[in-house]
Parts: structure tokens; C-alpha cells; sequence
């Protein structure tokens, strides 16, 4: 125990100078950083003096001084919310093993909204930044744009890039004068005279790396990134040869920045009308409604605008299907990435295979527009198409047959309303013999057969309404049920938790104590989590996250109360043990040993001024460790998916500016994983299974960026 105890004390030391080093390079220094960092100087030299009476008693008075402040919990500020972004992009932009993290401060508010936009949607492609802000609401993005375009950090000067003078002639040249011959407007038509940028969403290009420039240009040039129409970067950047971009970014990389490094007000050049490209800057995105009441804007009421067939369909109904929209989902998975709301395209990642969602605007060729309610009536109630195509599963009608009648003809309604989409279908991509309709026939005559919601005596209304959104729209089970080799859902009433497909987090029990049940919880804790995604003692996380952000939030107070008034009486039961692996059922090894000395540092280095060095968590901010249900599954896959991708908690109009975790995916390996979440299940009381380095690197192999 003194070997962990001294390991503690002097990473300790190192922490503390390590909140100062960061502090002042993020411009969030506070007091409490810089005692911090002489408490661990002076801590370093009590013990160089010794360990008697007379440095023992120096070290109390001293640590009586301070301890007071040292306490002090953390602030609520939006630089702490976004540590999961200062992690990787610290404050000047940083190498990493996979690639450039740009410079985030300064940089035009609009710019960065926009990027963020792009990553969330689909537009630029990088997995782990698409996985940290799916959750994120367009509100909260722009909020995140804004801090750090407000933010003043000093550019550091330029490196020293060794080119020969012609080549920094040419690239001075583009920069700042173009080539008319072959239609290249020079950067300084758009990004202001000094390149430092024009508002609202042009970046400058002064103080970057000549690799990430090199690594922007050739993403605009091979067509990895991608623009709104008019894109007039790619189209600039295709006409620019390896020569071109070479000393293009030769020359900017050693240019140093005037003292005024901000982004101009406007820009008096056109391109368009000097070059006669097809360059002409997008307009900006409205902005005005995301800078009010700061609610996440719900697509129902744009998709709900208008309808389309006033004598056929009332508003009502219409109101009343968006409605029902939300509580099954339905945007979710029936809206590709980036793409128009209800026009199909998404992948569904299955064991067999992937399925791509339908388009269900009324478009006559693509869509919903040629059906009727009797149509939709059957593809819900019987999993069979208007043609009597039988439809797979992961169209959940296993639980969406019990929706009524009179659901469906709403649901179908509203889906009616919304404009017409001409997005074509894309076709399965299922392995054989799963790609045809005989093995469907076989798994259905198996694992479905049609029901109906028959409400049960003796329970209250609230308690049937609760069971009829759970087990129907709500279809609950598709996720908090365990599936057999064929992927059908074992006993999915019980809810008894099992791995989701593909996505490698595991749905625990909503009947088991040790798990996720919700028996003695208290309903307003309830109606929290699932309206705002975060209650006095939870935070929804992983696929959760992305039923709150796109469903339950929009449900009124008396639906997710009568949610919670069935998953509160759920009969209750022991699951059996869903371990991983059979390397993951090893009991965790001796505190003193190497594992968990090396666990305990890496939790003092990278967790402990967030979650306490007791894992008690700061009250309001971070959820505590010790006694967390989450964190000791007896499967431990979703805290393994949390420290390697980090991530947010939902942005909902109830909770709209959610605290990010850092991403560890590149800065720990399997080992230090291993290490920290094995620490992490079995301190402060909590006891759980060892996770083995073995297990790590599965998780890491099958989570899909």
C-alpha cells in the first residue's frame, strides 16, 4: 500500500503543474491552478527535506492553508464543457498520430458553426468527431462556435519552412495576386487582404501548419471535404496542381501575423466578378433563431408546415402524427446523415448485413406518395410493403404491430403532409441466404407473429398508456432486449437488457437492480432523464443519447410519466452474468498490483480533477464513479466505449449545454485501458470484474467510427 500511496502523491505533484501548464496556454487560468502548482513545488520540497517532525508539521500548516481553496468545486464555465474539445485541439492546433487538430481560437464564429454542422451531418468525414457531437443540437453548436471565436490566444511564430525562393515567388503570387490565365482568384479575395479571415465564416490562413494546409488543400482537391453549393473551394483547389499547392502553403506557413490577427469586417473584393468563377460565397446561415430562446428547433414544426391535402386530412391529425413521429423515432433512422428529414438513405448496420432505410415523404415514384392508409396500416401491423414485399425486421413492426388504428392513420397523415422528395432507395446490401424473402418467410414464421395492444385489468390508465408507448412506437425492446443467433429478440416484454447489434453498447436490464432498474427511482427522476437526458443522478450516453435527442424530449410530462409508471413496475429479476468475453470474467487482481498501480496513476493523470480523486464526482457537473451502476455492467462494454470516444450527454431544450468527456481513443492504449477501467471497477466500493487488454482491443476492433 505505500508503493500506490507514494505513486498517488507524486502524480499528484505532476497533475497539479500540469492544471497550471493548461490553464494558462487555454487562457482559463484561476487562482486555484496557481496554488495548485506551488502546493506541489512546495510538496516536492518538503519531502527533499525530510520526514520528520519538523517537515511533517510544515507540510500540515501548509496544507491547512490552502486545503480550503484546494476543495473549491469546479467551475461551470463553457471552457469546461468543452474539454472534450480542448483535448485533442488544445489551444494553438496539434499533431496527432491520426492526423492535424486545427486551431479552434479566433477563428470566425460561422466558420466554425458550420464545421461543426459538416461533421455532425455527414458532410466532412472523421468518425470520432461525427460520434462526439451527434447528440449535439445546432444551439448548442453554435454556442460552441461562438466561445471559441470569442477566444484571444496569441499565435505562436511561424515555423521556419525551408523552400527555395521560387517557389515561395509562386506561392506569394496565388496568395495574393491569382492566376486570371487558369481562373485562380488569389486567397486574398476571400480571406480578406492581411489572410486573416473575413466575418462571418471565412477562415484566415496565417499561423497554421504547412501540413494541415498541405492536408486541407488535398482534402479539396480529392474530394474528401466538401462544401454548400456554390463550393467554390473545390473548385479553386482542383485547378491547383502539386506545384501550386506546395508552395502555396510553403509561403503562408512562414508568413508572420499582423498585430491585428482578427477576422476583418467584410470583404470589398468579389471573386465571382473578378475571376468569372463559380466562387461566390454561400450565404450564412440564419442565425437569428439559434441566438434566442436557446431551445433545440424541432423539425416537426417546419416538416408540419403545411398540408397537403386540407379535405382529406385534418390539422389535427397531422398534429396529432408528427407527434407520434417523434415517440417511435421514425426521423431517426428514415433521415441519412446530412440529408432531408423522412427521405430515407440511412445504413442499419445488422449481423447480416446492411439495410438502408425507405423514403417516407409522399414522393409518387420514391416515396409514400402512390399508398394509401391501408398500405402504411399493413407495412406497421404485418411487416409486409404495399406490393406484399415482406419487410425486415429492423423496421421494428415486431413491436410497432400493436400500434393502433387510429395511430397509424395519424402517423400516416402527417407523413403525408411533409414536401415530396424524389430520394430513390437504396438497395440492401444483405449477405445470402438473408437477402431473400424465403428465409424472411422462415423468420417470421418463427419469431413474428401479429399482435395488438390489449390493455390490462386492474392497472391504472396511466400505467396502460406507459405500456402502449413502451412496448409499440416506443419499441423499447428493439434495444433493451437480447437477441438470439438469428436476431430475433428473446422475451422482449421483460426488458432484460442485451447487446445492441453492431453498435457494441450494451442496453442493460430495466429490471435488475444491479443494473438499470427503475423501481425505487422517484418519477420525477425518471421524466427527467428521458425529457432532458439527464436526472439528479444519471446522464443518458451512447445510443440513449440519440432516443432523447430525437424522441422523447419532444413527449408531453403525462406521456413520460406513464412511461414511468410501467418501467417502475416491471417485475423485477436477476439477470444472468453478460460478460464480454470469457477473458472479462476474471476477478479483478490485488490493489498493490501492477495493473492497478499503473490504473490508479492513469486515473489521477487524466480523470481525477473531473470524477475526484474518490470518484464522488463534482455535484451539478460530473455524475460520481463510486457506486455507479454503469461503470460495474457486469458487461463493461459501454464504459470501455466512453473512455475511448468520450462524448456529450444530449443537448435538449431542458439540459442545452451538456458537459463533453475527452475522447482517450489515441491518447491511451488497450493496456492503459485495461488499467484505468479495471481501477475505475473495483475502488471506492464498487466491485466488478477485471477488463483485460484482450477485451479492449475487441471493443476498439468492433465499434464502427
Amino acid at each position: 500500500m505505500g508503493a500506490v500511496g507514494e505513486s498517488r502523491q507524486h502524480h499528484a505533484g505532476i497533475g497539479h503543474i500540469r492544471h497550471l501548464v493548461l490553464g494558462w496556454a487555454t487562457g482559463v487560468l484561476s487562482p486555484l491552478c496557481v496554488i495548485c502548482a506551488v502546493f506541489a513545488v512546495c510538496e516536492r520540497v518538503f519531502q527533499t527535506l525530510g520526514r520528520g517532525r519538523f517537515g511533517a508539521a510544515a507540510f500540515l500548516f501548509f496544507l491547512s492553508a490552502i486545503g480550503a481553496i484546494h476543495a473549491a468545486p469546479l467551475q461551470d464555465t463553457m471552457a469546461q464543457r468543452l474539454m472534450a474539445c480542448t483535448t485533442c485541439h488544445g489551444p494553438q492546433g496539434r499533431a496527432g498520430p491520426d492526423g492535424y487538430y486545427p486551431r479552434l481560437a479566433g477563428k470566425p464564429a460561422h466558420y466554425l458553426y458550420k464545421q461543426l454542422l459538416d461533421f455532425r451531418d455527414g458532410r466532412r468525414h472523421y468518425g470520432p468527431m461525427a460520434k462526439l457531437l451527434e447528440p449535439l443540437s445546432d444551439t448548442y453548436l453554435y454556442e460552441i462556435a461562438r466561445h471559441f471565436s470569442e477566444l484571444e490566444v496569441p499565435y505562436p511564430p511561424p515555423a521556419i519552412t525551408l523552400s527555395n525562393s521560387q517557389e515561395l515567388r509562386l506561392g506569394q503570387q496565388l496568395a495574393t495576386v491569382g492566376d486570371a490565365a487558369r481562373k485562380i482568384p488569389a486567397c486574398a479575395a476571400c480571406h480578406g487582404a492581411a489572410l486573416t479571415g473575413v466575418q462571418p465564416d471565412v477562415p484566415g490562413l496565417l499561423g497554421l501548419s504547412r501540413d494541415y494546409l498541405n492536408a486541407q488543400l488535398g482534402g479539396w482537391r480529392d474530394g474528401q471535404r466538401a462544401g454548400h453549393a456554390p463550393d467554390c473551394m473545390a473548385t479553386v483547389a482542383k485547378r491547383l496542381g502539386p506545384p501550386d499547392v506546395a508552395a502555396l502553403t510553403a509561403w503562408l506557413s512562414t508568413q508572420a501575423l499582423p498585430a491585428n490577427a482578427k477576422p476583418v469586417a467584410a470583404s470589398p473584393v468579389d471573386p465571382k466578378r473578378v475571376f468569372d468563377l463559380a466562387c461566390a460565397k454561400a450565404s450564412a446561415p440564419a442565425v437569428n433563431a439559434i441566438q434566442g430562446s436557446g431551445a433545440t428547433a424541432s423539425p416537426v414544426a417546419s416538416g408540419a408546415a403545411g398540408v397537403s391535402d386540407a379535405a382529406l386530412v385534418s390539422t389535427s391529425l397531422v398534429a396529432k402524427g408528427a407527434y407520434l413521429a417523434r415517440a417511435g423515432n421514425c426521423m431517426t433512422c428514415h433521415t441519412a446523415q446530412g440529408g432531408v428529414p423522412y427521405a430515407g438513405g440511412r445504413g442499419i448496420d445488422t449481423p447480416f448485413g446492411q439495410i438502408f432505410a425507405g423514403n417516407l415523404t409522399p414522393d409518387k415514384t420514391t416515396g409514400l406518395g402512390s399508398w394509401n392508409a391501408n398500405d402504411f396500416w399493413q407495412a406497421l401491423h404485418l411487416g409486409k410493403s404495399k406490393s406484399g414485399r415482406l419487410l425486415y425486421p429492423a423496421f421494428p413492426y415486431t413491436s410497432f404491430t400493436r400500434t393502433t388504428r387510429e395511430d397509424a392513420d395519424a402517423l400516416f397523415a402527417y407523413l403525408q403532409s411533409l414536401p415530396a422528395e424524389s430520394v430513390p432507395n437504396k438497395a440492401h446490401q444483405l449477405r445470402w441466404p438473408y437477402n431473400s424473402q424465403w428465409a424472411l418467410t422462415a423468420w417470421r414464421w418463427l419469431y413474428f407473429s401479429p399482435g395488438k395492444f390489449e390493455a390490462v385489468s386492474g392497472k391504472s390508465p396511466e400505467w396502460n398508456r406507459g405500456a402502449y408507448l413502451v412496448r409499440s412506437l416506443g419499441h423499447c425492446s428493439a434495444c433493451h432486449a437480447e437477441r438470439n443467433t438469428w436476431g430475433a429478440s428473446v422475451n422482449s416484454a421483460s426488458l432484460a437488457g442485451g447487446v445492441i447489434p453492431m453498435q457494441n453498447w450494451y442496453a442493460p436490464s430495466l429490471a435488475a437492480s444491479k443494473e438499470a432498474s427503475l423501481a425505487d427511482w422517484r418519477t420525477e427522476d425518471i421524466v427527467a432523464l428521458l425529457g432532458h437526458g439527464r436526472s439528479a443522478t444519471a446522464v443518458v450516453s451512447g445510443p440513449m443519447a440519440q432516443v432523447v435527442r430525437g424522441s422523447t424530449q419532444f413527449l408531453s410530462g403525462a406521456d413520460l410519466a406513464a412511461m414511468a409508471a410501467y418501467l417502475k413496475d416491471l417485475p423485477q429479476s436477476n439477470p444472468a452474468a453478460q460478460t464480454l468475453a470469457p477473458t472479462s470474467a476474471t476477478q479483478s487482481p490485488p490493489r498493490d498490483s501492477v495493473p492497478m498501480r499503473r490504473g490508479a496513476k492513469l486515473y489521477e493523470q487524466h480523470c481525477a480533477d473531473c470524477h475526484g480523486a474518490q470518484g464522488q464526482g463534482a455535484p451539478g457537473l460530473y455524475l460520481p464513479l463510486a457506486g455507479n451502476r454503469a461503470v460495474t455492467l457486469n458487461n463493461p462494454v459501454n464504459v470501455v466505449q466512453t473512455v475511448l470516444h468520450g462524448g456529450f450527454a444530449p443537448a435538449t431544450a431542458g439540459h442545452q449545454r451538456p458537459f463533453g468527456m475527452p475522447p482517450f481513443l489515441l491518447t491511451l492504449n488497450d493496456a492503459d485501458v485495461a488499467s484505468v477501467v479495471g481501477f475505475v471497477r473495483s475502488s471506492w466500493g464498487n466491485q466488478a470484474n477485471a477488463v483485460s487488454e484482450l477485451d479492449i482491443g475487441k471493443i476498439r476492433n468492433q465499434t464502427k467510427p
